[in-house]
């Protein structure tokens, strides 16, 4: 039987409202606390992720450069999805799973923040991008599903959408990156 819109809508808001999301409050704010901080001093967030997880991650990068809600200076924020030469270079020459992790060679710094997209939190380039972020000592944040998947082990901050629905949990993952932009914009502008 063929679903309807409204059905699909409420789908949507039962996972937005379960408990489990609600308790992703304290990861939430170790994230925009971290970001803030990250920020300020002027060093990067980094942001990768594939497919839907790379779109999400230029977006976060096109909210924080350039704004969000408020009037401001551009914050220091690299999708690492956005460089095709990049990727398709060293995909071509060398390997897809290092794709994310040469760039945080490249543009990663101590104090720095990487976060790293998967909805299953088992894409190999986040992970491998994660493990060099951390070897740099850059603060790593998964934004995955339910569980955190393997970027879990990698993560100094989960926030791990309670759902196994790859649609779901990307709704859920704009609700969350829209936030942390808010709040992330507040706390630099003191606003």
């Amino acid at each position: 039987m063929n679903k309807t819109f409204a059905d699909y809508i409420d789908e949507s808001v039962t996972v937005r409202n379960t408990k489990e999301v609600k308790n992703l409050e304290s990861p939430i704010e170790s994230a925009i606390e971290k970001m803030s901080i990250a920020l300020k001093l002027r060093h990067s967030i980094l942001v990768c992720g594939n497919g839907g997880s790379a779109s999400d991650a230029m977006h976060i990068a096109g909210e924080l450069v350039g704004r969000y809600l408020k009037e401001r200076p551009a914050y220091k924020v690299i999708a690492l999805s956005a460089n095709s030469a990049v990727l398709t270079a060293w995909a071509n020459d060398y390997d897809f799973s290092t794709v994310f992790s040469r760039q945080v060679e490249a543009y990663g710094e101590k104090g720095g923040v990487l976060l790293g997209i998967s909805t299953s939190g088992n894409s190999q380039n986040v992970i491998e991008a994660m493990k060099v972020a951390r070897d740099i000592g850059m603060t790593t944040i998964a934004l995955t599903g339910e569980g955190g998947g393997l970027c879990k082990s990698q993560a100094d901050i989960l926030i791990d959408v309670p759902s196994r629905s790859t649609p779901r949990i990307q709704e859920v993952h704009i609700l969350i990156y829209h936030y942390l932009c808010q709040r992330v914009e507040e706390a630099i502008t003191g606003e």
